[in-house]
């Protein structure tokens, strides 16, 4: 019976390199000058360290910039509020990986809504989907493309 698995996965070397390239980009910048404007990476928390908010909205759109140039979907991102102490600014962004129960649930809820002949299962951070048809994953291919789910989706592991 053919399936597939749907996952949420980011490749963490990427980030590291648009991470170190942002770094780069922000020592050479000239309104960054004098500041001591960094990103740090820690494991899957990307940290900005600058002396305002205003710096730390412009550090912002260089990551993004970094990872969308290194084809890291930005959707995976999950950015905490700026926090102000001593004259620093700190903001937190995690990339957040793997399917969360609630939104496996939509999405096994929009698949069977659909009402094409597939199953649908969560299992732990992804959802498998097999079918009796290959033209039926198809069609669930397409309708999880064009969901909204607030993560960016791989469709991998395609058994026939």
């Amino acid at each position: 019976m053919p399936s597939f698995d749907v996952v949420s996965e980011i490749d963490l070397q990427e980030v590291r390199n648009a991470t170190d390239q942002a770094n780069r980009e922000v020592g050479t910048r000239f309104d960054f000058k004098g500041s001591e404007a960094s990103f740090e990476l820690d494991e899957a928390v990307v940290t900005l360290h600058a002396q305002s908010e205003f710096q730390l909205q412009q550090m912002m759109d260089i990551l993004q910039k970094k990872l969308v140039k290194r084809s890291v979907d930005i959707d995976c991102l999950d950015i905490a509020a700026p926090q102000m102490a001593n004259n620093r600014a700190r903001q937190a962004v995690t990339i957040r990986q793997g399917i969360d129960t609630d939104t496996a649930r939509k999405m096994v809820k929009a698949v069977k809504s659909s009402k094409t002949k597939v199953q649908a299962q969560i299992q732990g951070e992804q959802v498998r989907v097999s079918g009796k048809n290959r033209d039926d994953l198809q069609r669930v291919i397409a309708l999880l493309r064009a969901g909204e789910f607030g993560l960016p989706l791989q469709f991998v592991n395609f058994r026939d």
